[in-house]
């Protein structure tokens, strides 16, 4: 999810209807030329960068800095290629760097929080940043981290009294955190007008890093307020910037199959991208495509590769949510299920973890157990689509046709983000 986890943005459009015919954004011609583009120099570069530090390390092995030089272009390999090997490899680096400073350089504490951030260890994040506050030494980016880490937690309080301890409108780090607050607490339009404030400085600054990742956040932003032509011409110039960028693709992708209906294309754009970068989600999201084109035999390929890649031990709780949809779309491992989603709950305690749990439940039987979690944990507490979406079913199912149809007539202005499939089932509540 990014922070990594952030992971995994959606898109949204809005529609006065859910047959409006949609307008085509999109036009290979020119993204086309991103597609024929390989991660395969950028990823050299990245293994040249690790073994020139090892050497080094070799050769002075008290040289601790370059030990944070190895984890940073694992990190870097990670982000190129979504292989969770070298992920878990700048993991074990900055664990064996913050045991040789005796965990007390803030650098190295905040480098490894940023790595269990990716892999969604939120908690074993919090107590090194914790520590690094303790320490003092460079506080503001240590309260930046911790406004992430709270705000993924569900510490709604205590984020917002970090948020203000940073406040300023000219800072490019405060305007994304503030777009942030302000999606989280349903006000779209002040997170759009933040994020447009922090291009304007990310584009100032001329910092590739920043205006790639404001591209692309503002691209999933403007998805999500319906501006899908907006959306589609910044992950172009996401990708004008990085053409290996595979979120920018995928993002183009949704576009073509959730709004433009064209699922050969999208799953042609996606098999480029799988080449190369490989996230077990990729997967799923063919097996998405490829069941609303009725293509049962792709769908069930594409879903035995997510399975078994998202088996790999390393992936840890990255992947939990995934799970727990997948199983209880399909009915299939419930009781598994079940058990993630409490995980999720212990690890995360978030209205969304409440009502995957909540969820859950309701796919065992258990609609007023279901209920009951919903209305405790959840109402009112969130504003995203398919946490919605679950909540009025369970509504649903308890005869609580009212609350239900409030629901229904925000998630059919979420079609777009939900994805074609749940269409039929928005329009049923």
């Amino acid at each position: 999810m990014n922070l990594q986890c952030i992971t995994l943005f959606c898109l949204l459009v809005s529609v006065t209807s859910c047959t409006t015919i949609s307008k085509k954004v999109t036009n290979p011609q020119e993204y086309n030329v991103y597609l024929e583009t390989t991660n395969e120099t950028a990823k050299q570069e990245a293994l040249n960068d690790l073994k020139f530090w090892k050497e080094k390390l070799d050769r002075t092995p008290n040289q601790f800095p370059y030990l944070s030089k190895i984890a940073l272009a694992n990190s870097q390999l990670f982000g190129i290629t979504g292989e969770i090997e070298y992920l878990k490899d700048a993991q074990n680096v900055y664990q064996n760097l913050n045991i040789k400073t005796n965990y007390s350089n803030t650098s190295y504490l905040k480098g490894l929080a940023a790595n269990y951030i990716s892999q969604h260890k939120f908690k074993e994040a919090l107590i090194l940043l914790e520590k690094a506050e303790t320490i003092g030494d460079k506080l503001e980016g240590t309260q930046k981290m911790l406004f992430d880490v709270h705000l993924e937690l569900g510490n709604y309080d205590l984020a917002k009294s970090y948020l203000d301890e940073f406040s300023n409108d000219a800072d490019f780090d405060y305007l994304i955190r503030v777009a942030k607050w302000s999606d989280h607490r349903g006000n779209l339009h002040a997170a759009i007008k933040y994020l447009e404030q922090a291009k304007v400085k990310a584009e100032e600054s001329n910092i590739a890093v920043s205006k790639q990742w404001i591209y692309t956040n503002l691209a999933d932003f403007y998805g999500h307020s319906g501006n899908i032509e907006a959306s589609y011409n910044h992950f172009l110039k996401a990708l004008e910037l990085s053409p290996n960028d595979a979120y920018a693709k995928r993002g183009i992708a949704w576009i073509v199959y959730s709004y433009e209906k064209n699922p050969d294309e999208a799953l042609r754009i996606l098999n480029t991208v799988s080449q190369t970068y490989h996230a077990p989600d990729y997967y799923l999201l063919k097996a998405e495509i490829a069941k609303f084109k009725k293509d049962s035999g792709l769908y069930k390929k594409e879903l035995e590769s997510y399975k078994m890649a998202v088996n790999n031990p390393l992936y840890g709780d990255m992947y939990n949510t995934y799970n727990v949809i997948l199983y209880t779309d399909i009915n299939e491992n419930l009781n598994e299920a079940l058990a993630i989603a409490e995980t999720e709950v212990t690890n995360r305690p978030t209205p969304q973890s409440y009502g995957l749990l909540a969820w859950a439940y309701y796919k065992q039987g258990f609609k007023r157990k279901a209920l009951k979690i919903m209305k405790e944990h959840v109402a009112n507490q969130t504003y995203e689509p398919q946490t919605l979406l679950h909540m009025a079913e369970v509504y649903k199912a308890n005869n609580k046709l009212k609350e239900a149809k409030i629901l229904k007539k925000d998630l059919l202005e979420s079609i777009f983000e939900l994805g074609p499939l749940t269409e039929k089932d928005v329009k049923n509540i």
